[in-house]
């Protein structure tokens, strides 16, 4: 990677926080809806405990961040993954319970857990260099591969663990993946912020927010998340709808996570050899060619092409757009700058969630997926607005 040992040391390690997050989001995100639907008398309501979690999410950004401030990166993950032991347990014991709303509860703290979790990719970018950073963040970020296998797979093998009730086991089975992240994150070394860091803001938000390159990224971010959770959360209940197995289901999240992280062992390299812009765009295009495979049929090979396809674009712009975010702030300035994005990151995601299973319902899968390319060509609008405005910069 052509960094320091330190910061190898703690780019693996901060990878192998993610794989174990991130195996316990693709096993979530394989199951809540179907638990979920079979649980809620209101069928509508089946993606309700994903879009608690992802409002939690948003709601601890700023609160995780600031706490990371004050105590360090190591100490601040620390907390959040012991906040997810207490959000597995619940979903858990709701399952057993055949309670939807105790099973719905368990989505609070894992999402708080989440909003800690995703800072793993700033903490690795704030380490190196800044030649490095695309790097850093792509290399966090690929910690996911080992997701795409291992999250449906341990859904699967989890489900009978409390037969005859299905899935609580695999709930339970994430309790087992924090106490993992936590034994590893004690190995951590990141320096805490100085005091001069702590007792600095830096600029006012007011300020930074009307920095292009802070809108762009916001904005991308967003609409890569919410987008692709839009249509991720809605996978499994179409496939239902069609007929289509548990296991044909498996595979198609597998085929979509893989695509969101494999990419990332390569995806800093293209950054610096094609251009951020350039690779952001191609991200959002890539989104736009999922949204029109699944305009074309619903059979599983259908299903597998679209969201294979949304986890490379999702990759590239959402990779994309971090990386362009820490361009913005001042060293003082980290932690609320990154605090905002994904504040304002998970709002959406929060609504994509909820509104995913409402829209399912009411408009199907189809034509709800037509909601997705008016955000994704917004996106693109800004991308090369800020283009047009780095290039006169970049001639200068």
């Amino acid at each position: 990677m052509g960094a320091d040992p330190r910061t190898r040391r703690n780019v693996l390690l901060l990878a192998a926080c993610q794989a174990l997050m991130m195996t316990g989001t693709s096993l979530v995100m394989t199951v809540s809806a179907l638990v979920g639907h079979a649980l809620a008398d209101d069928k509508s309501l089946s993606t309700l405990p994903l879009a608690l979690q992802f409002l939690s999410t948003m709601l601890a950004t700023i609160p995780a961040s600031m706490l990371m401030k004050r105590i360090g990166r190591r100490a601040g993950f620390s907390v959040g993954v012991a906040i997810g032991m207490v959000g597995a347990g619940t979903a858990t014991w709701g399952v057993i319970a055949n309670d939807f709303w105790i099973f719905a509860l368990g989505g609070i703290p894992l999402g708080v857990f989440n909003g800690f979790a995703q800072f793993y990719r700033f903490a690795a970018a704030d380490t190196a260099g800044p030649e490095y950073r695309a790097r850093a963040i792509s290399y966090v970020m690929a910690g996911g591969v080992v997701a795409a296998i291992a999250g449906p797979e341990l859904a699967r093998w989890s489900k009978d663990w409390f037969a005859p009730v299905l899935f609580a086991g695999s709930f339970a089975s994430i309790m087992g993946l924090q106490v993992a992240a936590m034994a590893l994150l004690q190995f951590l070394k990141i320096p805490r912020p100085t005091a001069a860091e702590r007792a600095s803001g830096g600029r006012p938000m007011s300020e930074i927010a009307r920095d292009p390159k802070f809108v762009v990224a916001v904005m991308a971010g967003m609409i890569a998340y919410g987008s692709m959770n839009f249509v991720m959360t809605a996978t499994p209940l179409a496939m239902m709808a069609c007929g289509l197995s548990f296991d044909a289901t498996k595979l198609t999240m597998q085929a979509h996570v893989l695509g969101m992280f494999v990419p990332s062992f390569f995806t800093g390299h293209l950054i610096k050899r094609l251009g951020l812009i350039e690779v952001m765009l191609t991200g959002a295009a890539l989104v736009l060619a999922c949204i029109a495979v699944n305009a074309m049929g619903i059979t599983a090979l259908h299903f597998n092409v679209a969201l294979l396809l949304l986890g490379v674009g999702w990759n590239f712009l959402y990779v994309g757009a971090s990386t362009l975010l820490t361009e913005v702030p001042l060293p003082a300035e980290r932690n609320k700058v990154q605090a905002a994005n994904d504040f304002l990151v998970f709002g959406l995601v929060a609504l994509s969630a909820y509104s995913s299973g409402a829209i399912h319902e009411s408009l199907g899968w189809q034509t709800g997926n037509l909601l997705v390319p008016p955000l994704m060509l917004a996106a693109i609008g800004a991308m090369l607005w800020l283009r047009l405005r780095r290039e006169p910069a970049l001639s200068a």
